[in-house]
C-alpha cells in the first residue's frame, strides 16, 4: 500500500472514529459520512488499480528475469564473455533492481524486500555501473566499434545476443557526460536519439536526450549543429527554460564569431560548420595510443617475411635438464629480437581449474606502483583483479613453479609469488614495463632480490576476441592460447633494462581472460644467466 493511500485511509477512519458518537443524532451530519465513504471507496479502487498494475509489471519483470537467469546460469563465464551482457548485469543490479524494490513497497521485515535488502549490500554500486559503461566505451575505441554495433550486440565470437535499449544508450551517454567526456557523450546520445526516432520503447524523453546532446556538441565546438538540435528541442518542448537561454547564448556566440570573420575575411563570414557531425577522439596521456590499439585489432603487426624466416619451432629440454630430457616442451619463436618464445602444454586443464579455484577467494583489484611515491594504488589503465599464490597453498602451485624453473633454467627461489589475474569486461593493462627503471630505483628494494630479469606468462584461457599481449615498440601481437606460456627477458645481460619490452594486455572484447605469471629476479640467477655486453651473449 502506498504511503498516500495509507495516510488517506488513516485520516478517513480517524474522522469516522472520532465523530461516530455524534453522527446518529443528525442526518445532516451523517451525509458527510456518505461523501467520506464515497471518497474512501474511490481511493480504495485507485489503490487496487495501482496494485494490479504494479503486479502486472512485477510479474512481467519476474518472467523476463527468470528467462534471462536460466540462460545466464547455464554458462556464467560464457554469458559474461559478451561485454554488453556484463554491462547490463551490472546496470540491472545497481539500478533496475533498486527501482523494483521501490515499486514493490512491502513490509521490509519479511518476504522479497527483506531478502533484497540483505542481498543488496553485495550488489554493484554506482561506481561499478560507471566502470562498466566506461569499459564498453574502451572496447568501442580500441576495436573501432560504432554505437549501433554495440547496441545490437554484434560482437565477434559470442554465442549470445544482447541489445541496448534507448535508456541504456542514454545511460552510457550520461556516464560520459558526468565525466566531462563530450566525445563519447555525443556518440551515445546520438545512438539513443536514433533508436528513439525509430519508435523504440523508452522512459527517457526525446527532449532530455536532445538537451544533453546539443550541449555536448557545443562543448566540442560545433555551435551550428548545437543550435540546430536546440531548435528541435524547443519545438518538442517550447517551455524548456534551459533550451531557450542556451539558444540565445549560441546565437550571441555565432554573431560574435561571424563579426570576427567579417573583419578578417568578409567572403567567409557565413562559412558553415566544418564538422559534418563527425568529431575526433581527443588525445590522452598515452603517446602510443594509436599504435597500441591498432595492434590490439591485429593491425600494424610488423611480422615481415624476412623476420618470419628467423622464427622456428623446436623441442626444448632446458639445456639438457634431466626433468625435460624424456618429455621436452614444444617451443615456438614468437619474435626474434627481443627474443620471445611460446611454450605449449605448460598447464593442464585440471591444473588451470585448481589454480583458478585457489585464486578466486583472494582476487582483489590489481594495483600499479606509483613511480614517484613507490606506493601501490589502483589505476584506470589497469582493469583486472589478481591474487598471489604460495607453494604452501597447494601442491599444484609448487609443481607449476618447478616446471617454470625447469623450462627457463632460472631459479624460483628469488622469484615473486605466482600471480593470477582475471580480466573483467573491457579488462586491460595499458603499455607498461615489468622491470624497474632508473626513475624508480627502489621499486623492488623491499624484496632484496634486484630487478625483474624475466617474465613468464601463462595463458589459462582462450579468449574469443581481443585480449592480446602486444609490444608497441616493435609491433608484435601475441594471442592467448589456453595452456601455453610466453617468456621473455626484461633486462639485457648487462643488467640494463630492455625498453623494447614495454607491453600491454589489450582489452578483452569477448571472453573471459585468465593468466598467471612468474617474475624472475636478478639475485640467484647470476650464474644461471651470466652477464654479457650484448643481448645474445
Amino acid at each position: 500500500m502506498t504511503p498516500w493511500i495509507k495516510q488517506l485511509l488513516f485520516t478517513c477512519l480517524l474522522c469516522i472514529g472520532q465523530t461516530q458518537a455524534e453522527f446518529f443524532t443528525s442526518i445532516g451530519q451523517m451525509t458527510d459520512l456518505i461523501y467520506a465513504e464515497k471518497d474512501l471507496v474511490q481511493s480504495l479502487k485507485a489503490y487496487i488499480q495501482e496494485e494490479e498494475s504494479k503486479l502486472i509489471k512485477i510479474k512481467s519483470w519476474a518472467e523476463k528475469m527468470e528467462s534471462l537467469t536460466t540462460k545466464s546460469t547455464s554458462d556464467p563465464e560464457g554469458y559474461l564473455s559478451h561485454p554488453v551482457n556484463a554491462y547490463k548485469l551490472v546496470k540491472r543490479l545497481n539500478t533496475e533492481w533498486l527501482e523494483l524494490e521501490n515499486l514493490v513497497l512491502e513490509d521490509a521485515t519479511k518476504g522479497f524486500i527483506a531478502n533484497l535488502t540483505v542481498q543488496r549490500q553485495f550488489f554493484p554500486n554506482e561506481e561499478d555501473e560507471t566502470g562498466a559503461a566506461k569499459a564498453l566505451m574502451r572496447l568501442q575505441d580500441t576495436y573501432k566499434l560504432d554505437p549501433e554495433t554495440i547496441s545490437k550486440g554484434e560482437f565477434p565470437g559470442t554465442k549470445y545476443r544482447s541489445l541496448l535499449t534507448v535508456d541504456d544508450c542514454f545511460g552510457m551517454g550520461k556516464t560520459a557526460y558526468n565525466d566531462g567526456d563530450y566525445y563519447h557523450t555525443v556518440l551515445w546520445m546520438e545512438q539513443a536519439l536514433k533508436q528513439h526516432d525509430r519508435g523504440e520503447e523508452a522512459t527517457i524523453t526525446k527532449a532530455t536526450i536532445l538537451d544533453y546532446l546539443s550541449y555536448a556538441i557545443f562543448q566540442l565546438g560545433d555551435i551550428h549543429r548545437a543550435m540546430e538540435l536546440t531548435r528541435r528541442l524547443i519545438s518538442l518542448d517550447p517551455s524548456h527554460e534551459r533550451a531557450g537561454s542556451n539558444m540565445q547564448y549560441f546565437e550571441k556566440l555565432l554573431e560574435n564569431e561571424q563579426n570576427e570573420k567579417a573583419l578578417d575575411d568578409a567572403p567567409n563570414a557565413t562559412e558553415p560548420s566544418t564538422y559534418n557531425g563527425i568529431y575526433e577522439r581527443p588525445p590522452d596521456y598515452l603517446p602510443e595510443r594509436e599504435i597500441y590499439e591498432a595492434l590490439c585489432r591485429g593491425e600494424g603487426v610488423k611480422m615481415t617475411p624476412r623476420r618470419q624466416k628467423r622464427l622456428f619451432c623446436r623441442y626444448h629440454n632446458g639445456n639438457q635438464n634431466p626433468h625435460l630430457l624424456i618429455a621436452p616442451f614444444k617451443e615456438e619463436d614468437e619474435w626474434d629480437s627481443p627474443h620471445i618464445v611460446r611454450y605449449y602444454n605448460v598447464l593442464s586443464d585440471e591444473e588451470i581449474e585448481k589454480i583458478k579455484e585457489l585464486a578466486k577467494p583472494k582476487l582483489a583489484r590489481a594495483t600499479v606502483r606509483d613511480p614517484k611515491t613507490g606506493v601501490l594504488t589502483v589505476a584506470n589503465y589497469r582493469v583486472s583483479k589478481s591474487s598471489w599464490l604460495e607453494e604452501e597453498d597447494d601442491l599444484v602451485v609448487a609443481k607449476v613453479n618447478q616446471r617454470m624453473e625447469h623450462i627457463t633454467g632460472l631459479t624460483v627461489k628469488t622469484a615473486e609469488l605466482l600471480q593470477v589475474a582475471n580480466y573483467g569486461m573491457g579488462g586491460q593493462y595499458e603499455p607498461h614495463f615489468d622491470f624497474s627503471r632508473k626513475e624508480e630505483p627502489d621499486a623492488f628494494k623491499r624484496l632484496g632480490t634486484g630487478n625483474r630479469v624475466a617474465t613468464f606468462l601463462n595463458y589459462m584461457s582462450d579468449v574469443e576476441a581481443g585480449g592480446a599481449t602486444v609490444f608497441p615498440d616493435f609491433g608484435a601481437a601475441i594471442w592467448p592460447k589456453k595452456g601455453t606460456a610466453v617468456f621473455w627477458y626484461n633486462l639485457f645481460r648487462s643488467g640494463e633494462g630492455d625498453y623494447r619490452t614495454r607491453h600491454a594486455a589489450c582489452p578483452v572484447l569477448v571472453g573471459c581472460k585468465w593468466v598467471s605469471n612468474k617474475w624472475f629476479h636478478e639475485r640467484g640467477n647470476e650464474f644461471l644467466r651470466p652477464c654479457g655486453t650484448t643481448e645474445v651473449d
